[in-house]
């Protein structure tokens, strides 16, 4: 029956996709050039800006080469093979393969996700295991929650003084607080009938805390390293752009600087692919490490 189902789901999975280039193909048709009403001064002065072109047959016609609108599938998929056929070289400081910004962006999500989310992990534990503790500090934290973690970047970057490190640091900032709210929520919430079985049995506090509190507070922590991984990676891609880092975002800002209308739907769809590999090595890491009922 689920088998049924996902054959089904992937059916329509693909046929949703297809007709979304095909309604794609049709709005972004290249218009025929019309010169009928336009005067031969007109007509030089378009030619000269590169709106038009005209062949040995003095017959004008639009400048392929020049963004008219959104482009179409076919010219996104040209400029893809282009990428990709590049993307092991490195041409000059600033000009990268798409392999490489593809791997400093999963570089600085990385280093920067994996660290936030074990000191919020500890934090919120600590945090948690106390109830004034927490009600003391909750206040702060969903204070410090809501904020943009772009809105740090000034301050990073005056206290470090390097744009890597201060891309990291969004990248942590943006994971910290969700983990750490969720975590403290979570421990906090645990069922008493759980540490008075623990304290019956005289567990120690390292057992406690491995075979109690993380496997009962489990759920939620999850709940907020997902919460985390989707800020995160939200977060990275901007960060790049505005620090001017090599990566995804530096791309699209590139390509944005070179009105290259293909380039940017490129990088757009690399976020979206790189994000959607991120999230199911995510949830695999997530079933590894979660502790299911019984």
């Amino acid at each position: 029956m689920i088998e049924n189902v996902r054959i089904r789901g992937g059916i329509l999975t693909v046929c949703l996709a297809f007709a979304f280039v095909i309604i794609w193909h049709g709005l972004t048709l290249e218009p025929k050039f019309i010169s009928k009403g336009l005067s031969e001064k007109e007509l030089l002065t378009m030619e000269f800006n590169g709106d038009i072109i005209r062949d040995d047959n003095d017959v004008y016609y639009y400048n392929p080469d020049k963004p008219r609108g959104i482009p179409g599938p076919k010219k996104v998929f040209d400029k893809t093979i282009e990428e990709f056929s590049g993307a092991f070289e490195i041409r000059g400081t600033n000009d990268h393969g798409v392999a490489y910004l593809i791997w400093y962006t999963v570089k600085r999500f990385a280093a920067g996700f994996v660290c936030a989310s074990i000191i919020a992990i500890i934090l919120g534990v600590m945090i948690g295991l106390s109830k004034v503790t927490f009600f003391a500090l909750n206040p702060f934290i969903q204070v410090l929650k809501p904020i943009s973690p772009l809105a740090w970047m000034p301050l990073l970057l005056y206290s470090v003084k390097d744009p890597t490190y201060t891309a990291i640091l969004v990248v942590f900032m943006a994971s910290l607080w969700p983990t750490v709210a969720n975590t403290a929520f979570g421990v906090n919430s645990i069922k008493i009938d759980y540490l008075r079985v623990a304290s019956l049995m005289e567990m120690s506090r390292f057992r406690l805390l491995y075979k109690v509190i993380l496997p009962a507070a489990a759920p939620t922590i999850i709940a907020g390293l997902r919460i985390s991984f989707g800020s995160a990676l939200v977060a990275v891609v901007p960060a790049e752009m505005l620090l001017g880092e090599l990566g995804i975002g530096y791309l699209s800002w590139m390509e944005w600087n070179n009105l290259d209308i293909s380039g940017i739907i490129f990088a757009i769809m690399m976020v979206g692919i790189v994000g959607v590999i991120l999230d199911s090595l995510f949830n695999l890491l997530a079933k590894v490490f979660s502790y299911p009922e019984t």
